[in-house]
């Protein structure tokens, strides 16, 4: 009897464990403006490959001259790298450097953004989001 109650009890976290797990990944059209592209042009000032879902910060002048920074949501580190995006290599985004990006904005008007495609310092376009990721 008690090791069919231990056993349920697991079962139960196990079960409970799994469900907040799958409530916590979100549709892209829960917090992104799906039917709205928006572009800016900033400095990296940081980027984190990291699962499930990488970051990047770009600080962009305002027309006022203050700053904001705007981060943008990122695939996995793995699909990024199957991308060729990574911490070395061509695709290499770093502090500092000075990029523009077309951006999914969040439905809320904050700096948040999914990132789309990036355009290098050295003006070659860089596809980050799969083209069906989005639709």
């Amino acid at each position: 009897m008690i090791k069919r109650t231990l056993g349920s009890v697991a079962l139960f976290g196990w079960l409970m464990t799994a469900a907040v797990s799958l409530q916590a990944h979100h549709s892209l059209a829960g917090v992104y403006d799906m039917k709205k592209e928006t572009n800016v042009e900033g400095t990296v000032a940081s980027i984190k490959f990291s699962n499930p879902h990488g970051s990047l910060t770009l600080t962009v002048k305002n027309a006022d001259g203050t700053t904001t920074d705007w981060v943008m949501t990122l695939g996995s580190a793995t699909a990024l790298a199957q991308r060729g995006i990574g911490r070395t290599g061509p695709n290499a985004l770093h502090p500092g450097d000075n990029i523009k990006v077309m951006f999914l904005p969040a439905k809320d008007g904050s700096p948040l953004g999914f990132l789309k495609t990036v355009t290098m310092p050295d003006g070659r376009l860089v596809q980050i989001a799969a083209p069906n990721a989005t639709e």
